[in-house]
C-alpha cells in the first residue's frame, strides 16, 4: 500500500506573509526579492519571527485562536497566518511512502513588531519570545514549537547533512555489533565513561572497537538486514528535500558498511563514515588513524559545501548526539532529532512528536496527505 502526500511546489507563503508586514520593512529590503541572499541577510538583522507548532491531529485546541490570545496580551507584536498559494497547492510536488506518517496538524505564523523594528532588540526579543510562547503552548498542548528568525523560511538552503545513528536509523550501530559478539555490556561501560568526560571520544571508540575483533565480515549484511531499521519518516524527508532541490549526505562516525547500505536505501548523493577494518574474513579490532569524530563532521560539511560552491548560510545539519553539535553549530539550521537534552537546548529547532518528516516541517513547509 502507498500513502501519498503534497508538498507545495516554490510556495510563496512565507514571502506573502512579509508582505503583510512590509510598510514596516527598512527601505533597503522593500521591493527587493526576500529569498535573495543579501536581502534575507538583511531580514537576519530585525526582529522578524517565524512560528511553527506541529501537534498531533488528536488534540482539538485552537492552535490560531491560542496563537491569537497570545499576541492579543502582546501591545508591541502583531501575528499573521501563513498560507501556501493556490498555484503552489497546485502544482505540489508528490511523495509517495510505504509507511503512514505521524498524523499531525502543522500551523504557521509570522511575528513582527506592529510599529519600527529598529526599537526593538533582535536578541532580546527572541529569547522572551521563545520563553513565553512555548510555556504558554506547552500549558495547554503537546507540540513541536518552532521559533525561528523569518529569514530561514527564506533561504535557499540546498545542502542536508544527516547523522546516521539514532537519527536515519534507529539503532546505535556499534550497539548493535556489540550485541552480536556478547559484548554488550562492556560497550556500555566505556560509552558512559566518556559520557561522564573520564576519557575522550577518540579513546573511547577505540576501546569499543577493540572488542569487536573476530567478527566473522559475512556477519555485517546480516547485522544490517535483520538488525537496523530506518527511522519512520526517514523516506518521506529525503525524498521531500531532493524533490526541493537538496543535495543530501550521511556524516556518521559509524562504519561505512552500514552508511553506504543506509545512502543507498534513502536515495542520498553521499556518505562518510568511519572504516571498518579487517582482515578479509573477519574485524580486526582496529581503528582507522583518522576517527570521524564531531570535529571531522564539521569539516567534512565544510567542504561538501564548498566543493558545491555553497555558503554555510544555505546549509542544514540533523543529528541527535553532542558529536553533531560542531556540525550543527556552523550551519544556518541545526535541527536536533529525538536528541539528548543539550543537543536540543543548543539546536535552532527540536523535532519530537513525528518521525524524520519533521525536519520537513521545521524548514517552513507542508506534507499534506493525499491518499
Amino acid at each position: 500500500m502507498s500513502f501519498t502526500y503534497a508538498l507545495p511546489k516554490n510556495s510563496q507563503a512565507w514571502q506573502t506573509a512579509l508582505n503583510t508586514v512590509a510598510h514596516h520593512l527598512p527601505n533597503e529590503v522593500i521591493g527587493y526579492d526576500f529569498t535573495a541572499n543579501d536581502i534575507t541577510a538583511k531580514l537576519s538583522q530585525l526582529p522578524l519571527f517565524a512560528i511553527i507548532v506541529v501537534t498531533p491531529s488528536s488534540q482539538e485546541a485552537d492552535i490560531d485562536t491560542l496563537m491569537q490570545n497570545w499576541v492579543d496580551t502582546e501591545a508591541h507584536w502583531q501575528l499573521s497566518v501563513v498560507e501556501d498559494d493556490d498555484i503552489a497547492k497546485a502544482h505540489a510536488h508528490l511523495i509517495s511512502v510505504d509507511y503512514p506518517l505521524a498524523k499531525v496538524n502543522i500551523h504557521r505564523y509570522l511575528l513582527a513588531p506592529k510599529h519600527d523594528m529598529g526599537q526593538i532588540s533582535k536578541t532580546a526579543a527572541a529569547h522572551i519570545i521563545d520563553d513565553q510562547i512555548t510555556s504558554y503552548l506547552s500549558n495547554v498542548i503537546h507540540a513541536d514549537v518552532h521559533i525561528l528568525s523569518a529569514d530561514k523560511m527564506l533561504t535557499r538552503h540546498r545542502l542536508a547533512c544527516f547523522d546516521m545513528d539514532s537519527t536515519l536509523i534507529e539503532e546505535e550501530v556499534i550497539v548493535e555489533l556489540a550485541k552480536f559478539c556478547g559484548v554488550e555490556e562492556q560497550v556500555s561501560i566505556i560509552t558512559e565513561q566518556a559520557m561522564r568526560g573520564e576519557i575522550d571520544f577518540a579513546t573511547s571508540f577505540a576501546r569499543r572497537v577493540a572488542l569487536l575483533e573476530g567478527i566473522p565480515l559475512d556477519s555485517i549484511d546480516e547485522i544490517i538486514t535483520k538488525h537496523i531499521h530506518i527511522q519512520p519518516g526517514a523516506v518521506a524527508a529525503m525524498r521531500a528535500l531532493k524533490a526541493i532541490g537538496y543535495h543530501t549526505v550521511l556524516i556518521s562516525g559509524g562504519f561505512e558498511p552500514f552508511a553506504k547500505h543506509i545512502s543507498q536505501v534513502l536515495g542520498m548523493d553521499e556518505y562518510y563514515a568511519n572504516p571498518l577494518l579487517h582482515d578479509g574474513n573477519a574485524l580486526t579490532g582496529m581503528v582507522d588513524d583518522n576517527i570521524l569524530d564531531g570535529q571531522q563532521k564539521a569539516i567534512i560539511v565544510k567542504k561538501v559545501a564548498e566543493r558545491l560552491g555553497l555558503p554555510m548560510q544555505q546549509v542544514i545539519c540533523i543529528g541527535d548526539g553532542a558529536n553533531d553539535l560542531p556540525m550543527m553549530a556552523n550551519s544556518d539550521l541545526g535541527i536536533a532529532y529525538h536528541a539528548k537534552p543539550i543537543v536540543q537546548a543548543k539546536a535552532s529547532a527540536a523535532v519530537n512528536i513525528t518521525g524524520l518528516e519533521g525536519v520537513i516541517y521545521a524548514l517552513g513547509h507542508r506534507l499534506d496527505y493525499q491518499s
